[in-house]
């Protein structure tokens, strides 16, 4: 780790400075919410476990982990390492540990960030069954050189910055006097989100929860398991500042454990109640949860709800089950006979629930750090089941993706044998315009399936909540036809054994439906038709499109508006008798591509590798070559690639058809290609042009034709006639005649 201390430098000393911090802490937090690196911990509520308030920003240093790949990057330099996570985590904190007296204040320089659930890999040897569909590192912590501390009991709040020197014994980053200059600063940031327009989907339905708890069950009758915390994991949309539902949420349903890390490509907002470890020097705590109710409406149905809780036998049985593995966990590394349970079942209310909450302390070990304590824990026994191996890896044989961050750990390490880390419960993680969220419980013998689904609704009501309410208006679920009937969205299944699911083998077709009424419907059939004679070679289906097309439309509430409606044929599973073939209608809502309006016009770019294939005859859904290849333009910079036959000569976009037209000579052109799709909407434009006394030609294209052309037009059926503005950087010809402008939607 030398090389560490030359790129980050090394710590001098901490200063520590007290703060007199008028505003909200929260808001606070709000003027660096936006800066990756960002971590804020919140204690909302008045429990004992939720004493303090810590800001850390301005980090020196990151630490990712992917699996056994580990970056360090300080001051724009990255130190890569392949090992064990764990390991890399060891080695920082061995690197910077330092004597810091002040047991007043809880951590003065370390790492905040989060270890993710899957991290369960690298301290147990276990199948794994589940998909990572986020590729997020597993292990995320920064380094900050600014920690903001609020004492909520003795309403005081001090700064600490880790003052450092370079390996010439220089000082470098920030010192405490820039720090405070940033506090005073009131920059105001961005409050808005919103999310849950596509509405929340789950990888669950309550029938398929309810048996996954049915099995549990079953494994539990065999002698496999006592218990098992299962969960689903729920999924929207989301846009603006993440930091803004933090805030929200904390507002209206504070609890102990708060946390907000803006991580730079994701935001992590949790809302856990859970405390999963804290260590001071050798005094190590764990608070493990079992048991919940929902709150009453009034107060005499709380304090019904809380009585059923207390004198829930199963719940006691649980509880004291996730005990006893927790004390076992910490046998591990704390001293013989110092592990006490200090309090047992004890009832603790929040905005949305009660739960049952045990303490458990212990000493540690002279010769266990941090890490060792760690491993030797988590997971945490809370959220994974008893024993906990076992329970392990039913979660990944029944739950379909990986966790990542839901039920792993979020808090601080720091460089002076203290840390506090929480479970990860009720956290969301903010992605893509994504926002994905876990809850679940615990299933043992007795569990009820359909009171166990209840309760992960229950847990995860204060996230639902606040997207559902920040909507901008009541929709349902987007809706498609599949096979005769109109099916959610999220409920459409294709067997994996269609083969236009294993080779594409299937075809669509686009129609731009405005107001309801689709575009050249009958060319679109009767091209759809043709693909299937040739492509399955069986009798063409006796529907009636449009109608189909209007139940889908009316379905998605899309009757007013611009749509694109796609229908599909897959061939389906050629052993399933009879024959079935898969059909499938959708329609989203369409905008044309802001480069159409910014440049009224399109860039294209040369795709290097040639295209020559019978199927490009037809709209197959073997359409791999033509997403590459239109990815690879994108990343080039332009918006379409430019599809070329072996020759060299033109034969269309990645999307669409390409027209040359010719003002001097009245003439239109169009390449000719071996195997090309015919477009329904370059017949359209064709035939405008030659009602306008312009001649058609079809003859072989080369790319350098589109420099002297006085137009070059795109056509597909949702962008209709647009001109081509550029190819390969370089202007194509453009003259503003009558014969293409004046065709338009």
């Amino acid at each position: 780790m030398e090389s560490l201390k030359k790129i980050a430098g090394k710590i001098n000393n901490i200063s520590v400075r007290s703060l007199e911090i008028k505003a909200p802490f929260v808001d606070l937090v709000s003027r660096f919410s936006e800066d990756p690196g960002t971590v804020a911990l919140m204690s909302g509520g008045d429990l004992d476990c939720a004493r303090y308030h810590i800001l850390a920003i301005r980090p020196w240093l990151e630490i990712k982990g992917y699996g056994r790949k580990i970056t360090l990057t300080a001051d724009g330099q990255t130190i890569l390492l392949d090992g064990d996570p764990f390991d890399a985590l060891r080695q920082v904190i061995n690197e910077y540990a330092m004597v810091f007296d002040d047991l007043s204040i809880p951590i003065a320089t370390g790492l905040f960030g989060y270890l993710s659930y899957d991290l369960k890999d690298f301290i147990e040897e276990l199948p794994r069954t589940s998909v990572d569909d986020s590729g997020l590192p597993q292990l995320c912590f920064f380094a900050p050189s600014a920690i903001i501390i609020h004492d909520k009991l003795k309403n005081q709040t001090q700064l600490c910055v880790a003052n450092r020197l370079d390996h010439n014994n220089l000082k470098i980053g920030d010192n405490i006097e820039s720090i405070e200059a940033l506090l005073i600063a009131n920059d105001e940031k961005r409050d808005k989100f919103e999310g849950g327009a596509t509405d929340l989907q789950s990888l669950f339905s309550q029938p398929e929860y309810m048996a996954a708890v049915t099995k549990i069950k079953k494994y539990i009758v065999s002698g496999d398991i006592y218990q098992v915390n299962l969960s689903q994991r729920f999924e929207t949309d989301f846009s603006g500042n993440a930091f803004a539902m933090f805030k929200l949420l904390y507002q209206i349903a504070p609890a102990p454990f708060y946390a907000y890390i803006n991580a730079g490509d994701h935001q992590i907002v949790s809302t856990s109640p859970e405390r999963f470890l804290k260590r001071r020097t050798e005094d190590v705590e764990t608070r493990p949860i079992k048991g919940t109710r929902p709150r009453g409406k009034d107060i005499s149905e709380d304090q019904e709800l809380s009585k059923d809780l207390l004198k829930s036998k199963k719940d006691d049985a649980e509880l004291s089950m996730i005990v006893d593995l927790m004390r076992n966990d910490l046998g591990r590394v704390c001293c013989g006979g110092s592990i006490k349970v200090v309090e047992h079942r004890r009832l603790e209310a929040y905005h949305n629930v009660f739960h049952l909450v045990s303490v458990v302390k212990g000493k540690l070990q002279a010769d266990k750090d941090s890490i060792d304590l760690i491993k030797a824990t988590f997971p945490g026994g809370s959220i994974t089941g008893c024993p906990r191996i076992r329970a392990m890896e039913i979660i990944d044989e029944l739950e379909p993706v990986r966790r990542h961050i839901y039920t792993g750990s979020i808090g601080y390490l720091s460089f002076h044998e203290s840390l506090d880390l929480s479970i990860a419960i009720r956290t969301a993680t903010i992605f893509q315009n994504r926002i994905l969220f876990s809850v679940g419980g615990g299933v043992v013998f007795d569990s009820d399936p359909a009171d166990e689904f209840e309760e992960t609704l229950h847990k995860g009501r204060s996230l639902m909540g606040v997207l559902l309410n920040k909507k901008t208006g009541s929709k349902a679920d987007e809706w498609l036809w599949q096979n005769g009937k109109l099916v959610p969205k999220n409920q459409a299944m294709v067997s994996v054994a269609d083969l236009g699911f294993q080779y594409g083998l299937g075809f669509f077709e686009t129609i731009r439906v405005e107001n309801g009424q689709p575009a050249f419907l009958k060319d679109h059939v009767q091209r759809f038709y043709r693909a299937w004679k040739v492509i399955f070679k069986t009798p063409v289906p006796d529907l009636t499109w449009d109608v189909i097309i209007r139940q889908v439309i009316e379905k998605n509430g899309l009757e007013k508006q611009t749509a694109a409606v796609k229908i599909m044929a897959s061939f389906g599973d050629p052993a399933a008798f009879p024959l079935h073939h898969n059909l499938m209608v959708t329609a989203r809502k369409y905008a044309p591509r802001p480069a159409i309006i910014n440049k009224n016009g399109l860039d294209l770019v040369t795709f290097p590798d040639p295209r020559q294939t019978p199927l490009a005859a037809h709209k197959t859904l073997n359409y791999a070559y033509y997403f590459i290849a239109g990815k690879w333009a994108h990343q080039q910079g332009a918006d379409e690639a430019l599809i070329l036959n072996p020759d060299g000569s033109i034969s269309e976009t990645n999307t669409a058809n390409i027209l040359l037209i010719n003002d001097k000579d009245k003439k239109v052109i169009c390449p000719k290609s071996p195997h090309v799709l015919s477009g329904i909407m370059e017949k359209q434009v064709i035939q405008h042009l030659v009602n306008q006394g312009v001649q058609v030609e079809n003859r072989k294209i080369m790319p350098e034709e589109l420099f002297s052309a006085d137009q070059v037009v795109m056509t597909n059926s949702l962008i209709g006639a647009v001109p081509v503005v550029s190819l390969d950087g370089e202007k194509t010809g453009w003259k503003k005649t009558g014969f293409v402008n004046s065709f338009s939607w």
